[in-house]
């Protein structure tokens, strides 16, 4: 069974001196949030300019169209779905969204989608149905219309009713994995927080070729766009980012340890949250990039139980173990959790979302950038570079820069 990573993908094998484990990113990314306590369009509109201002940090193909990748995370639009959804939704939270990636040819995509109704019975779940996703792929260039899927959106909900929030993505996640590894289906997000769309597209194609972007009703008070450079490879359509939680500048270094560290401790895993997990396994798809893998990991340990800092902080710790000043607790912290997990090293930017907490961080040397300004509406940008939105200085109440060791965080709930 192929993965999905290399069934919607234009990635060569491996032959004479080309070997696919050699390849690298360099990104751009964004982060825009809102303190107000209200979602809006606005802040989706201001997410997709900053990320079209990122078309410089994007690679684009020979064809001149085909884009290695670029996406965004929002909150689940709950009032747009209402909208276009031709059947009742629960109330918000007790329900899960999202995209999925499946094969063109009409046959195959219907015994793919039977396939995962019979997972969603068999993990507990009733799916409320399926919708056909609008696509414009006149903007696409020809190598990304030759490798892409067809998308449609999954909607389900607990077959109890009693399962909502992070209760019911433990579930959504159980059929998501399973549906990727018994069928190679792809499902950018599955979620009762966030949804995601991406794909194999420029900056400028994400909006365009995703019409869904454009409507009023979508609304959301936090937004992650990502724009992928992916310097001599070949792009792939669930490779784009954000992935489920991060989006990510730079590299893991470290990344092929990470991974056999996994393998190795998959016997020892469990969890009474999430059930049986060996149905699951490999937790880190083989395939996968250095970010993907990062955002698996960050998946588990979310949903095991843990909240997303404390998760991002057991991966990528500061530089903790010489630094004689730093408080007895934090300490204490680190060195505990250094015997459940090495750290995931590199020069890495990381932006993170569970769709109410943003946030961002560096790996502990800080060797990749990130700037932030805050304004006295509540707005929140925080990029990979400055100037992605213009802000009026007037309004700017705040700015300043990511720094290894700290962690910068809003949470649109509590303002």
């Amino acid at each position: 069974m192929l993965t999905p990573f290399d069934r919607f993908s234009a990635v060569p094998e491996r032959s004479g001196l080309y070997n696919p484990l050699h390849e690298k990113d360099s990104c751009g990314f964004a982060m825009v949030a809102t303190t107000r306590g209200t979602p809006g369009h606005d802040i989706i509109d201001i997410a997709l300019s900053s990320l079209r201002n990122l078309e410089h940090r994007g690679a684009v193909g020979s064809d001149a169209g085909t884009g290695d990748g670029a996406g965004i995370q929002i909150q689940i639009p709950d009032r747009f779905l209402r909208s276009v959804l031709p059947f009742d939704l629960p109330a918000r939270e007790h329900y899960a969204v999202g995209l999925a990636f499946l094969p063109l040819d009409g046959i195959a995509r219907d015994q793919e989608k039977s396939r995962i109704v019979e997972i969603a019975r068999e993990e507990g779940l009733t799916v409320l149905g399926w919708r056909d996703v609008p696509t414009d792929a006149n903007f696409l260039g020809e190598l990304a219309r030759q490798v892409m899927p067809a998308f449609e959106q999954l909607v389900i909900a607990d077959r109890d009713g009693k399962a909502a929030g992070i209760a019911l993505d433990r579930k959504a996640f159980r059929l998501r994995k399973r549906a990727e590894r018994e069928l190679g289906a792809y499902f950018p997000s599955l979620s009762s927080r966030t949804l995601i769309y991406k794909g194999m597209v420029t900056t400028l194609q994400l909006e365009p070729f995703f019409p869904d972007l454009s409507d009023d009703r979508m609304e959301s008070s936090l937004a992650i766009v990502h724009s992928r450079f992916s310097t001599n490879t070949f792009p792939s359509w669930p490779l784009a980012q954000p992935f489920r939680y991060i989006a990510h500048n730079g590299e893991i270094n470290t990344v092929n340890a990470n991974r056999n560290w996994m393998r190795a401790r998959q016997s020892q895993l469990s969890s009474d949250l999430l059930g049986d997990l060996s149905p699951l396994f490999p937790i880190v798809t083989d395939g996968a990039s250095d970010s993907a893998s990062f955002d698996e990991v960050v998946e588990l340990l979310e949903l095991s139980g843990r909240s997303l800092p404390h998760a991002i902080m057991m991966m990528v710790p500061e530089a903790w173990e010489s630094d004689e000043s730093m408080d007895t607790a934090r300490r204490d912290f680190y060195r505990f959790h250094s015997s459940l997990m090495e750290p995931w090293d590199g020069p890495a930017a990381l932006a993170f979302s569970d769709g109410v907490i943003a946030g961002a961080t560096l790996d502990r040397n800080g060797l990749r950038p990130g700037r932030f300004v805050v304004t006295d509406e509540g707005l929140v940008v925080m990029a990979s570079e400055i100037g992605v939105y213009d802000v009026d200085p007037a309004k700017i109440v705040r700015k300043g820069r990511l720094q290894p060791g700290r962690m910068f965080l809003v949470d649109t709930a509590a303002g």
